[in-house]
């Protein structure tokens, strides 16, 4: 019975894990560039004795945690009108300085500082292929093309820096939906278009994310159910222990 019971446990413990992933994909719903995430598991093995009445060795399957895998589907693309706002229609990310390194993103929602420099909503400057990217009012009325090229009426201005990465799941997701590189080399990206007034949404769809907490709930509730069942075995085998003659 302790062997069903942990079994039961290990369960109800990945029922809550994806509750907790599926929970923080729909808060991020309305968050730019979001990519959702899934756990996933894997079956654990254990060979154990028999018990009494059973021959031979026993296997017991255990579910074990073996991480989040993110979703890289694109997200739709929401139109902003914003002059700085960027979304990147293909594979690539966004450069941006931050004190603690370049970091990477999708996120495109951009503005200038008191400085001229494109910057994200936190201040970290946008990078592009010779540096910071910086726009004065002498540049006059300013294009960006589609491979990100800013252009004023005297001429290039610089270009927004778009890299990739040979396994883009392996970024380390930090805060302010930047990512670490986690010692990987950032490439040059290829095949992208760069949509101006324009920012990618999250790609996390509520209504299939809900069909999946009512799926977890259930496998919650039918392993909560094992699980009372096998204390009511032991509560009835301890009863019957205590009443019989010494």
């Amino acid at each position: 019975m302790d062997n069903a019971l942990l079994v039961s446990l290990s369960h109800q413990i990945a029922s809550y894990r994806s509750m907790d992933v599926i929970a923080n994909n729909i808060a991020n719903v309305s968050t730019p560039a979001f990519q959702r995430e899934e756990p996933t598991f894997q079956e654990y093995v254990m060979n154990v004795p028999p018990a009494e009445g059973q021959s031979g060795t026993q296997s017991l399957s255990f579910v074990q945690d073996a991480g989040i895998v993110r979703d890289l589907s694109e997200g739709r693309l929401a139109t902003t009108g914003a002059p700085f706002d960027f979304a990147i229609h293909g594979k690539g990310y966004f450069v941006v300085q931050t004190p603690n390194g370049e970091r990477y993103t999708r996120a495109g929602h951009f503005t200038l500082n008191d400085s001229g420099q494109l910057v994200t909503s936190n201040g970290d400057a946008v990078q592009g292929d010779s540096g910071a990217i910086t726009i004065t009012p002498g540049d006059g009325e300013v294009h960006i093309a589609q491979d990100g090229t800013i252009s004023g009426k005297n001429g290039q201005i610089g270009r927004i820096r778009v890299v990739d990465f040979q396994n883009p799941r392996a970024l380390m997701k930090e805060g302010a939906s930047l990512y670490n590189a986690n010692g990987q080399q950032p490439v040059s990206a290829d095949n992208f278009q760069l949509q101006t007034g324009m920012i990618e949404t999250s790609n996390v769809e509520p209504v299939i994310e809900i069909s999946h907490m009512i799926e977890v709930m259930r496998a919650y509730q039918a392993t909560a159910t094992l699980t009372q069942s096998q204390e009511d075995l032991m509560r009835q085998a301890i009863d019957k222990l205590g009443s019989t003659p010494s």
